[in-house]
């Protein structure tokens, strides 16, 4: 029962600082406090974590700053169950996407969880892409529902994202609200906000007969003629690989879209033999080239399922609020394109593989995040990806050398 308690108040002042902090300079005091307490949690309460944390002869009472909480490899999440939560509370399971011969890791979660990372999510993601929204738009997502895909974490936040774009006044049908996880649980929201016909259907992402994900072309490319034809603008969220197919199925048909002003696309992933692969710049080219979506408008995610919170790029600072002290000093006012900043409840560290330290300004190393949203399980996260440090940003490069290759654009098994 203490536990619950220290969790559900620990969860309070967490959605606290999520909800102001948006638009607002950081409080690097107050995310600090924040951080040694969940990792005071998790070591108590995690016991793998608490034995990697003992190994390496740290223990919350001697810590004093964020910087100095072991962060877990993300492989470790593949041999481990990372989680505060009892058996008997776990709900859900997100795995990590791979190819089919990879085991998957596993990030545990029940419906506090899900509610916290739910709340970053949508907090972040609405920022970069449809805040402020000049008038009611499409909502076009390449990918499963949450219902066909239940253990991919990409899925979940789009699901969410349709919610609660249903609520801001997007055009989202019934049908596709009934796929999402929550939907059906609040049948006001079907009600209320919910579209009239299954012309606005949102999921354009099937499983094909070997479960990975595939594209139905035919229904996305029909409802890009009626939005066009209406011109409302349209928002599309997909992966890389998939967006890489309807752009292949369009240039086969010989066909361009000129989309609504206003229209956005978000692209996430990458492609592990699953579709020719694009550098940014040629994908986001032939996104603008073929459906109209200025540079400006299309935003890269990143992301993975061991975390809760995501990173975006190609935001202007002046206008979300994002910039932050030290961001000055390499970038002037406005930020350089293309550089990736998680929130401020998700700090991130480019660090040396060889000794563990952070590097210089723009000097290359493994990425890692500091996540508080990932209440329940752990909140330093070691990745294998190799980024360039940028301020309190970062370039992505890829994955590091003999990492196993992965991307949400693969069906998680």
């Amino acid at each position: 029962m203490e536990s619950t308690t220290d969790f559900q108040s620990f969860s309070a002042r967490l959605r606290e600082f999520i909800s102001c902090s948006a638009g607002r300079d950081p409080e690097e005091r107050l995310f600090n406090s924040l951080a040694l307490d969940l990792f005071a949690l998790q070591q108590r309460l995690n016991e793998p974590y608490r034995r990697f944390c003992q190994a390496r002869g740290v223990v919350p009472q001697e810590i004093s700053h964020w910087t100095h909480i072991p962060a877990v490899p993300t492989a470790a999440f593949k041999e481990l169950d990372l989680t505060c939560l009892p058996e008997q509370g776990r709900t859900r399971v997100f795995h990590s996407s791979g190819t089919s011969n990879q085991r998957p890791s596993r990030h545990i979660h029940n419906p506090a969880s899900l509610s916290i990372y739910e709340a970053s999510a949508w907090q972040w993601f609405q920022a970069h892409l449809i805040r402020p929204y000049p008038r009611p738009a499409r909502l076009f997502v390449l990918t499963p529902s949450p219902q066909d895909a239940p253990h991919s974490s990409l899925a979940w936040m789009f699901g969410t994202m349709l919610r609660e774009m249903a609520k801001a006044g997007f055009l989202i049908s019934t049908a596709a609200l009934a796929r999402c996880q929550n939907a059906t649980d609040d049948g006001k929201l079907l009600q209320q906000f919910a579209g009239p016909t299954s012309a606005d259907a949102a999921f354009f992402g099937r499983l094909d007969a070997e479960g990975n994900w595939a594209l139905d072309a035919e229904g996305v490319i029909n409802s890009l003629r009626q939005s066009t034809m209406q011109d409302e603008p349209v928002v599309i969220l997909g992966t890389a690989f998939l967006f890489v197919h309807l752009l292949e199925q369009l240039g086969d048909r010989r066909l361009q879209f000129n989309l609504s002003p206003g229209s956005r696309a978000m692209e996430t992933g990458g492609y592990k033999g699953r579709s020719r692969e694009m550098s940014k710049p040629e994908l986001h080219g032939l996104i603008t080239q073929t459906l109209g979506i200025p540079a400006t408008h299309i935003i890269s995610e990143y992301g993975m399922s061991e975390l809760s919170s995501q990173a975006y790029d190609n935001v202007r600072p002046q206008d979300f609020g994002t910039t932050r002290p030290q961001d000055h000093k390499t970038t002037g006012p406005r930020l350089a394109p293309r550089v990736f900043r998680f929130p401020r409840w998700a700090q991130v560290q480019v660090t040396s593989p060889e000794t563990g330290k952070e590097v210089r300004e723009g000097e290359t190393g493994l990425i890692r995040v500091f996540d508080l949203a990932n209440v329940y399980s752990v909140m330093a996260i070691q990745t294998e990806d190799l980024g360039v440090r940028r301020g309190s940003g970062f370039d992505l490069i890829g994955r590091a050398a003999l990492a196993e290759p992965r991307g949400c654009s693969l069906m998680a098994p």
